[in-house]
């Protein structure tokens, strides 16, 4: 099976790749679908070659979106989806589910919306805890001898359920948050990513907007923004985490770049074998992005930075209780 790091590779793409989550799902009201087709073709033109989405995201139209504007171009793609966490559309609500039926007929219906006969990459969105990783990742596995999936993934779990799905078909990557803010992979798993060969791609690398300063006041986000039930984004914790952020804003202007590029340099300074995947709505923010890819932080920066929103210092969970009950991954005391 090949690794996140050679599928990059092949189709000559940064090493940063884009997020398409926000276009349709989690911060606000979704895109108009033209609006969001121009955006995804402008950052392909720009350099992007890694394109991020998944089942859950819109419902399903967040696939359709990435299928519509990328058509035709996909041999020049990574193209990376997710299955086992969908809307339920009788329910209303989100259901996780990892049965191996399940995830087959997602991935039929995912290749349709993005208008493939085949992804690079499939991740199990979120271990379903009625339904053993084995299960659950052999599932996908059989799906990468049929042709149908190059490589498999996991979201959001821990280092022992990732050496356990590791035994049962190769994992060739683990997507996790990590940040400057976020830095729970280095309690376990990415010392196991390293170990087994897998790569981290890390999601909200930015920080869900805080480490780029886009979020003045949370209060005056959308009613259906996710950073709304989130424990850092609250009335309780934001006001001392943003006063974190003054040092790390000044030390953006002194290197004369933007405090989201500082936080993209920060990620990629970790290891050549973590790749972020920043999600945006707006193009010129995309081009920002993009451009952190050439940036290469001196000793003295990074050491600064790592000794910035330490575990200790930053309050309030990433999650509100409900998201955490849905997650694997290893927490901080």
């Amino acid at each position: 099976m090949p690794n996140v790091l050679s599928l990059l590779e092949e189709v000559t793409s940064p090493i940063i790749g884009l997020g398409c989550m926000n276009l349709s799902h989690g911060y606000g009201t979704p895109v108009p679908e033209a609006e969001g087709v121009r955006a995804l073709q402008a950052a392909f033109e720009m350099g992007y070659r890694h394109f991020d989405t998944a089942t859950l995201y819109g419902a399903t139209a967040n696939e359709s979106l990435v299928g519509k504007a990328l058509e035709g171009r996909r041999d020049q793609l990574l193209l990376a989806s997710k299955c086992g966490m969908a809307i339920d559309p009788a329910l209303g609500r989100k259901v996780i589910d990892g049965r191996p039926e399940t995830l087959r007929r997602q991935c039929e219906a995912s290749l349709q919306r993005l208008r493939t006969d085949r992804l690079d990459l499939y991740y199990l969105h979120r271990m379903d805890r009625q339904v053993p990783i084995e299960e659950s990742v052999g599932a996908l596995g059989r799906l990468v001898e049929e042709g149908k999936l190059r490589a498999v993934g996991l979201s959001e779990v821990s280092a022992e359920t990732l050496r356990r799905a590791h035994a049962e078909s190769p994992v060739a990557a683990v997507q996790s948050e990590y940040s400057l803010w976020t830095r729970n992979p280095e309690i376990a798993l990415l010392e196991v990513c390293r170990e087994l060969g897998t790569t981290l791609v890390a999601f909200s690398p930015l920080g869900r907007g805080f480490l780029a300063d886009a979020v003045p006041d949370p209060t005056r986000l959308e009613e259906s923004d996710m950073r709304r039930g989130m424990p850092r984004f609250s009335d309780e914790h934001y006001p001392h985490n943003k006063r974190l952020l003054a040092d790390f804003t000044a030390l953006a202007d002194e290197l004369e770049i933007t405090p989201g590029q500082l936080a993209l340099a920060w990620v990629t300074a970790q290891g050549a074998d973590i790749v972020p995947i920043p999600g945006t709505r707006d193009i010129a923010h995309m081009r920002e992005n993009l451009a952190a890819e050439t940036l290469r932080l001196d000793a003295t920066s990074l050491e600064k930075l790592s000794a910035m929103m330490t575990p200790d210092q930053v309050r309030g969970g990433r999650y509100n209780d409900a998201q955490q009950a849905d997650i694997d991954t290893e927490e901080f005391a």
